[in-house]
């Protein structure tokens, strides 16, 4: 074993740490690391994992990537999806592509004696992947589509139903407009109600057959307003966007599910700078407070320095000893900070006690990504970073005098 590390494992583990100064000096250095520990996990896990959370619902609710015609622009009411050019079968065919849903969109009002509301009807076919809806689900399930007829059972919800007065099995007048033609009433029947705490979707979403979509807006049987696109895995969608985008057309465009709503996409990128904000400053304390360690610990040991120099230990062989002392210090705040942080991130994922505004956060619980790769990074980096931050201060020992520092009481 190497001089340096020797040393500093018996000085650190010398039982004359234990009734002097050194004794609070190691207490507050793997105080600050634990501390920076737990701040640094819970800020980048719940951060992290409110940026999952948020595109995941976005994602799972109206596809992860949208294919609309350029005709639609922003309108809610799509126009018919141009098949010049789009090759839906290569689409599906995507390594990465979980599954494809056509569906078309109308505006509406829902009405009764209570209240009325303005709604977009989202209509969905016999392809409307149900199971991947199931998780907004409250009350009530998803209607029954097999392409044929009009199946007047609606998924609205738990914002529109608490406006309307609504519960499942409640039957709601629809009314449609078109330019110049009288309007389109239609009676639909309450058999599900959602919440995905997304409030541009809460708000207006109301989901259930094309058919009755098609019919409003004189579309074909077999014509499409659009087309959501899911994936396997979200964090793949700026990959796979160009590749989807070659088999769409010229005529109709792509759209990520987060540049639908750009104030929420403005959002999400608000945890990056606040996770880079939070990190900086918790390792500029961890640094401080190791540097305080260890020019307090030079100071401690003169006698020692001194007499080590007597030896023949040359400074980069001190300097080295007192690094490798102060980073094994820091080991048991390392252990306990993991310790702590993780138990409470992960009593939070699966209890989620803490909640939050869905209004403001747009999620009602404080989701948590436990990544074990990004774990291990904070603690190796703190550890590593702090390591090197001790290079300058540990200069000092080179201008202890080896006379003086025997001398020194």
């Amino acid at each position: 074993m190497k001089f340096p590390l020797y040393f500093s494992r018996k000085i650190a583990f010398s039982k004359d740490n234990k009734n002097n100064l050194s004794r609070v000096i190691i207490f507050i250095g793997r105080l600050s690391v634990a501390l920076g520990i737990i701040v640094s996990l819970i800020t980048v896990s719940t951060g992290l994992g409110s940026k999952k959370a948020i595109k995941e619902r976005l994602g799972d609710f109206s596809g992860h990537i949208t294919v609309k015609s350029t005709k639609s622009n922003s309108s809610y009411n799509t126009s018919v999806l141009d098949s010049q050019g789009l090759d839906i079968k290569n689409i599906k065919a995507l390594p990465d592509v979980a599954a494809v849903q056509g569906y078309a969109m109308v505006t509406g009002i829902m009405r009764n004696e209570n209240s009325f509301a303005g709604i977009i009807f989202k209509g969905v076919g016999k392809d409307f992947d149900s199971l991947r809806f199931k998780k907004f689900l409250t009350a009530g399930k998803t209607p029954f589509l097999n392409g044929e007829g009009y199946n007047n059972g609606v998924v609205i919800s738990e914002k529109i139903a608490n406006d309307l007065h609504l519960k499942v099995s409640d039957s709601i007048v629809t009314v449609f407009s078109k330019a110049d033609q009288k309007p389109i009433y239609r009676n639909f029947e309450v058999v599900g109600i959602y919440k995905t705490d997304i409030k541009m979707i809460d708000d207006q979403f109301v989901v259930g057959d094309i058919n009755h979509v098609r019919r409003i807006q004189d579309m074909k049987p077999d014509e499409i307003g659009g087309l959501d696109v899911f994936f396997k895995n979200i964090n793949t969608i700026d990959e796979d966007f160009p590749l989807v985008e070659k088999y769409i057309g010229y005529k109709n465009y792509a759209e990520k599910a987060t540049d639908k709503y750009p104030q929420i996409n403005d959002w999400i990128g608000l945890f990056d700078t606040n996770i880079g904000i939070i990190i900086s400053i918790m390792l500029l304390v961890v640094i401080i407070n190791i540097i305080m360690v260890l020019l307090i610990l030079i100071i401690e040991r003169t006698n020692s320095i001194g007499l080590l120099k007597t030896l023949g230990a040359t400074n980069g062989q001190i300097r080295a000893t007192f690094i490798n002392y102060t980073l094994i210090i820091m080991v048991p705040g390392l252990l306990f900070g993991n310790l702590i942080g993780l138990g409470l991130l992960i009593t939070q994922k699966y209890t989620g006690i803490i909640k939050l505004n869905p209004t403001n956060y747009y999620v009602s619980v404080v989701p948590v990504d436990l990544n074990p790769w990004i774990i291990i990074s904070i603690s190796v980096g703190i550890l590593i970073i702090s390591g090197l931050a001790l290079v300058i201060p540990s200069y000092l020992i080179s201008k202890i005098s080896p006379v003086k520092a025997i001398k020194y009481n």
